[in-house]
């Protein structure tokens, strides 16, 4: 049950895909005065090196973040004036947690969230991560922030936790539900869980990610998420990006390793910016990032 780690998935292409969505979203929540909550309910560690052991181990970040920033325009550029806001806000927050000229940190999705959050609004962190090794790295990283009580980290069961925390008390709220999928239940669990919440939050805005993988389970949870939206009348956005297969050479006696090679994202009650800042962020992201076969992006809406 605690064999994933996502030290070694870290700043990989699904992450660019998560962060870029989770960032949209974000910015359009906190527009409006009012406190918001966000929930993330499979935290992880919070802060990863690209350049340590564990994604240095894996690579993955090499067809990633590390592939999107390779030749990248600098700040203020007209290159970088050509890129999609959601793109550029993106890097630069990502940015922002490294030294000049050095892409050797990455901030997971609580890191993306508490930097968008604000004090004087009020708003509040809420991370849940049942790892019991990340669970303590991501409180030790959690700490260093000296954020008080707007960021709240508990070794807990975030599918259970988070019951007790909805609707939230300035009824405005964003959950990701981000599971490692490494049980096959979760598949199943994500809908359930979804579905409670809009009974106890309707009007709350949910992000559920997942992996694109040749499992019946996998292709099946879209297409659940988009029938429990339109039962519950409520808008839905799903995204997905795939880099393809990896079609270069490889050394005689070398055996490639498959990896993933594509992820979704579902968003219940969207912002209705969403749809527009995907559409011109994704392809751009697909330019750099697409290898071969089966690569391809998609951005559709519904409700």
């Amino acid at each position: 049950m605690f064999s994933y780690r996502h030290g070694f998935h870290a700043g990989n292409h699904a992450d660019v895909l998560k962060h870029l969505a989770l960032l949209a979203t974000l910015r359009h929540l906190t527009q409006k005065e009012t406190p918001l909550w966000v929930v993330d309910t499979h935290a992880g560690a919070g802060l990863y090196r690209l350049d340590g052991d564990y994604a240095g181990t894996s690579g993955e970040a090499a067809e990633g973040l590390l592939k999107l920033v390779a030749d990248l325009p600098p700040p203020g550029s007209p290159g970088e004036q050509a890129l999609a806001p959601a793109l550029v806000d993106y890097l630069q927050l990502v940015r922002s947690f490294n030294r000049q000229g050095q892409w050797t940190v990455y901030p997971g999705s609580p890191f993306v969230a508490q930097a968008t959050l604000r004090q004087e609004a009020r708003d509040k962190l809420r991370l849940f991560e049942l790892h019991p090794s990340d669970a303590k790295a991501l409180a030790g990283n959690i700490a260093q922030l000296d954020a008080g009580r707007q960021v709240a980290v508990a070794r807990e069961d975030g599918f259970e936790a988070l019951k007790a925390l909805l609707p939230p008390p300035s009824r405005r709220a964003l959950v990701l539900i981000d599971p490692s999928y490494e049980i096959k239940s979760d598949y199943a669990r994500v809908p359930g869980v979804l579905k409670d919440a809009l009974q106890r939050f309707a009007t709350g805005t949910y992000m559920v990610w997942y992996p694109v993988i040749p499992r019946p389970e996998a292709h099946e949870l879209p297409r659940r998420l988009k029938t429990l939206a339109n039962q519950a009348r409520k808008p839905w956005l799903h995204a997905t990006l795939a880099i393809g297969q990896d079609d270069s050479p490889v050394e005689p006696g070398t055996v490639r390793r498959p990896g993933l090679t594509a992820s979704g994202i579902f968003v219940l009650n969207p912002p209705h910016t969403l749809k527009a800042a995907l559409q011109a962020a994704l392809p751009q992201v697909l330019e750099r990032l697409g290898r071969g076969r089966g690569k391809g992006q998609v951005v559709e809406a519904g409700g």
